[in-house]
């Protein structure tokens, strides 16, 4: 272990109050608890040897990133952002599919100009193996401290690709909120889930009760959670949550506020009604 490496290790592990760790690809601010929530589509950066291959716009690429999850991390005694656009990073693939030109890895749509030189590909690689080295020092860490954890995995998605003007997808297969739970142990946390589950279903969101179900849009889960789990097993509980962006014209980026903020109580709520299932 290098004297930087051993430095920021000591940080994670003996910082009590709240305090941030700057860094051009994630915002990582530590505070003392168990609850981990991490927003890691929400960047828009991206490098400009990059941006100068992209096909398409920038508001083309904002719908299919995850913008103002980030709002929703503040819920987490610590809170992890990616700064840096999926589309130069995906932290939620494997390594080998970080940075994809394939239409299919980004639902049909040609997002370059070609095939991307290998050295991008590994310049996004290089980005992704330094995520999941601070990530496993980070959860060892909070682990040492705590015991057991709960990890939100904060994520959106669109719900009006057919167009501005065209009817928004059928309520069925969309939910409101969409909890993935893919990867826990249902042995060890299936009450945990109901629970929180049962919190945000009873927060209203714009005056209703929102419409809150398991594992519909991505049962097949994602790579984070895959990751946590390998590694960590039944000590960790992650949640993907899937926020439909009701919250948001997904077209104009247009927040619509009042939503945002109902959506954010409901979270705060159901954190509370199960954080005495974690810790020490």
């Amino acid at each position: 272990m290098n004297h930087a490496t051993a430095a920021s290790s000591r940080w994670l592990r003996e910082a009590k109050c709240l305090a941030v760790r700057p860094c051009e690809d994630w915002d990582l601010v530590l505070g003392d608890g168990p609850v981990l929530a991490a927003a890691i589509h929400d960047g828009h950066a991206m490098r400009d040897s990059l941006r100068e291959r992209l096909l398409i716009d920038t508001e083309t690429r904002r719908r299919d990133e995850d913008p103002l999850t980030g709002l929703f991390a503040g819920v987490g005694d610590v809170r992890l952002r990616a700064r840096r656009s999926r589309f130069e990073v995906d932290l939620n693939r494997p390594r080998d599919k970080a940075l994809s030109s394939d239409p299919a890895d980004t639902w049909g749509i040609r997002f370059w100009n070609g095939e991307l030189p290998a050295e991008e590909i590994e310049h996004s690689q290089a980005i992704h193996d330094r995520f999941y080295a601070m990530a496993a020092e980070l959860l060892d860490a909070l682990l040492d401290r705590h015991g057991s954890l709960l990890v939100l995995d904060l994520h959106s998605y669109n719900h009006r690709r057919d167009g501005a003007e065209a009817a928004p997808a059928p309520a069925d297969g969309n939910p409101e909120i969409d909890l993935g739970a893919t990867t826990l142990d249902r042995g060890r946390w299936g009450e945990v889930v109901d629970a929180f589950a049962d919190a945000l279903r009873a927060q209203p969101v714009a005056g209703a009760r929102p419409d809150v179900r398991e594992n519909v849009r991505y049962p097949g889960g994602g790579y984070f959670p895959e990751w946590i789990h390998a590694r960590y097993g039944n000590r960790i509980c992650t949640l993907s949550i899937e926020y439909k962006k009701t919250f948001m014209d997904e077209w104009t980026g247009q927040a619509d506020i009042a939503r945002l903020y109902d959506l954010r109580e409901g979270l705060e709520r159901a954190v509370a009604a199960v954080r005495g299932a974690f810790g020490a």
